[in-house]
């Protein structure tokens, strides 16, 4: 019988599957050839035990050995991180702990491992694994974040194109800065003259760009990388990070914090049910609570309040003896992590928008409510990380985004943004979603740099 090559994870949902064609198909399977990398290899003289992973599902295979395998003494000192192939028996072992496993009839060594191999059979700190980030991928906890950072990643394409968004990919290269921090890498060549003649740089934002597109298509959203040059060496902040950036035509806040809740609802929806292995691994290894957040959030609803009612929260929590870093709690003031957390841990227990907050906290192109003093701001502030995503009702009035684009000295370089409400403009409203921090949220990792294949933060770069 010709040995069959199949993927580790097809033959996890093959045996997991009850249908009559599995089963027949499974039948088929006696001799299956399999490819990976060796995660453990144990012998006790006459018969051994490998651990294989194939790269295909974060479940590794149990190979079983014995002394009747040719080149069996070569196969029982098989270290950690070779790649082998093998030919094997598939058994099914519903009583064990693995449904299955593969007796090795014959192997080939693909790829040995040198000595000096960092990644051991012991628990390494992920400030070790950050030094080699090339290597870490191999490692359990980066093996589970970066599958499940491709899963967030196609959970997000697609909430927005099931539900009738459009894709827009937006500049990277830019001569605006979204937010007027002035926080961005420039953009330079070894010329004197500037390349595209005058100074521009990397994208702190795509929102101005894709509601350009807003305008045209209804409803789009941009998912790419963004850049701050800020010089911050948090557990929060990078200086290179992933956005989605929606935009909703013919929309106010309403409707703009009914797409985030939508959202965050399905990519949580996919994480507990599409990376069940992951969430598990998560939930034991790295946060003990992370299931149970997670399925509260899926299963809550998400409620509002204003910033004047968070405020006003937050001064009776100072009043009743609450102790926060910052207690000096003033209308005006930008609320801080730890007020985040309050508001959504202590007061709401749960996720909740935080909304019309103070013109001044806020980007110009907020709109600006009736009161003159609160824009249509939201943040949806969600237990354990605090602020989770941004959002606002932009400014469609010609006249009032005019005099406060003014009133922020932003006006040059942006009269193009302008344009979008003097030609056919209409009320509108986006969101931000910081794609690393979302990955943080549905994991349980505490530093953005663990999330990220190779993070760039203010520190040098290795890679």
């Amino acid at each position: 019988m010709e040995p069959k090559g199949v993927m580790v994870v097809d033959l996890y949902s093959l045996v997991s599957s009850n249908d009559e064609e599995s089963k027949k198909l499974l039948d088929t399977l006696k001799l299956v050839f399999v490819e990976g990398w060796v995660r453990t290899n144990r012998d006790n003289g006459s018969i051994g035990f490998i651990a294989l992973n194939d790269g295909t599902c974060f479940k590794n295979v149990q190979l079983v050995y014995d002394d009747k395998v040719p080149n069996y003494k070569e196969l029982s000192h098989i270290n950690t991180g070779a790649a082998i192939a093998v030919v094997g028996e598939l058994v099914l072992t519903p009583e064990a702990k693995q449904p299955f496993e593969i007796h090795v009839k014959e192997f080939s060594l693909e790829g040995d491992v040198a000595l000096d191999y960092p990644l051991q059979k012991k628990a390494h700190s992920l400030e070790f694994l950050r030094d080699i980030a090339h290597l870490r991928p191999r490692a359990n906890t980066f093996n589970a974040v970066f599958r499940m950072r491709n899963a967030m990643s196609m959970a997000i394409h697609e909430y927005f194109q099931q539900n009738g968004f459009m894709y827009v990919h937006t500049p990277i290269i830019t001569g605006n800065d979204a937010e007027g921090a002035g926080s961005t890498f420039n953009v330079t060549t070894d010329d004197k003259e500037p390349f595209f003649g005058k100074p521009t740089s990397l994208t702190v934002s795509g929102q101005l760009h894709v509601e350009s597109f807003a305008l045209a298509f209804r409803d789009v959203y941009t998912f790419g990388p963004t850049f701050r040059a800020e010089h911050s060496n948090t557990t929060r902040h990078a200086s290179e990070f992933w956005m989605i950036e929606p935009e909703l035509a013919f929309a106010d806040l309403n409707d703009d914090m009914e797409c985030i809740e939508g959202c965050i609802k399905h990519c949580i929806d996919v994480a507990l049910h599409e990376t069940k292995d992951e969430i598990e691994f998560f939930n034991n290894f790295i946060d003990k609570g992370l299931k149970d957040r997670l399925h509260a959030v899926l299963h809550s609803e998400f409620k509002r309040m204003t910033y004047t009612e968070a405020i006003e929260e937050l001064q009776k929590a100072v009043k009743n003896g609450h102790k926060f870093e910052n207690s000096k709690i003033e209308w005006g003031m930008d609320l801080q992590s730890e007020h985040e957390r309050y508001i959504t841990e202590q007061v709401i227990k749960g996720p909740v928008f935080v909304i019309d907050y103070p013109k001044d906290l806020k980007a110009f192109y907020m709109r600006l409510n009736d009161d003159g003093k609160t824009v249509a701001a939201c943040d949806l502030l969600v237990p354990y990380v605090g602020e989770l995503v941004g959002g606002s009702q932009r400014e469609e009035r010609y006249d009032l985004l005019k005099k406060r684009m003014e009133e922020e000295g932003c006006m040059k370089g942006l009269e193009w943004y302008l344009d979008l409400r003097k030609y056919g403009g209409c009320k509108h409203a986006g969101f931000g979603i910081g794609f690393d921090r979302l990955l943080m949220y549905v994991t349980g990792i505490s530093n953005i740099r663990d999330v990220q294949p190779y993070p760039r933060t203010h520190e040098p770069i290795k890679y």
